[in-house]
């Protein structure tokens, strides 16, 4: 019986888990670059003497959604998607993390961040001159007029990544990182659109159907342990009999 107990009460804590998942993709659905989240549970005999009929259900991995959001025309020059797969990459405080967002924000000194994080190009950080405009090429190019000049200037290339999508995962702040923790190298494959962004990959009608999957699986798990507690009691009230 305690086996049973062991099982419905394994399945209603990753249940919870999954819904979790869920609720974090939806309450992203309109954040810009986002990639959902995907789990994967597999169900794992308990270790140890005595437990060989206990099954656990565990979390197999974490998994990113790599399908493209929309691209959407901003105006605006320091706005970048990318156009296909691949990644922007940014400087983070543990390395090298990447990210689908596109907002780049030019700071007082000149250099660009992202999510308050240097955009790293292929020679580094890039920093842009004092200038009169800037625009992005769909290879990532950076050009600038500098001030009181006529002519455009290369100032960097935005570093641009295409990792296999069973490579990555997020970190604990939502970036992209690589799952051995090593750095991509560059890819000239990768295009971007400048002037746009790239909206979220969630579907919010996808994500409300598992949530509801997920809560009926979850009360019936309830349910079962509820079932298991009153066979219990029963057997034991036959043994007092």
């Amino acid at each position: 019986m305690d086996a049973f107990i062991y099982t419905a009460m394994s399945g209603a804590d990753q249940a919870l888990v999954a819904l979790n998942v869920r609720a974090n993709n939806l309450a992203n659905a309109q954040t810009s670059g986002f990639r959902a989240d995907l789990i994967s549970m597999q169900s794992k005999k308990v270790p140890g003497y005595g437990y060989d009929s206990r099954q656990d259900v565990q979390v197999d991995r974490m998994a990113v959604n790599a399908e493209p959001g929309r691209l959407t025309d901003t105006g605006r020059k320091l706005d970048v998607a990318i156009d296909g797969p691949g990644y922007l990459a940014l400087d983070g405080p543990e390395g090298i993390v990447y990210t689908r967002a596109g907002s780049m924000v030019l700071e007082s000194d000149g250099s660009l961040t992202l999510d308050s994080l240097p955009v790293m190009g292929e020679g580094g950080a890039i920093t842009l001159p004092e200038h009169d405009q800037v625009m992005v090429g769909t290879d990532g190019t950076i050009n600038v007029r500098p001030l009181g000049e006529t002519e455009l200037q290369t100032v960097g290339k935005l570093l641009l990544v295409n990792p296999d999508p069973a490579d990555v995962t997020k970190d604990s702040h939502g970036f992209i990182v690589s799952i051995t923790g090593s750095a991509y190298e560059v890819d000239d494959s990768v295009q971007v659109k400048g002037s746009h962004l790239e909206g979220s990959n969630v579907s919010a009608v996808d994500e409300m159907m598992q949530t509801m999957a997920l809560t009926r699986s979850f009360e019936m798990q309830m349910r079962l342990y509820k079932t298991a507690d009153e066979l219990s009691e029963a057997g034991n009230r036959l043994i007092r009999a």
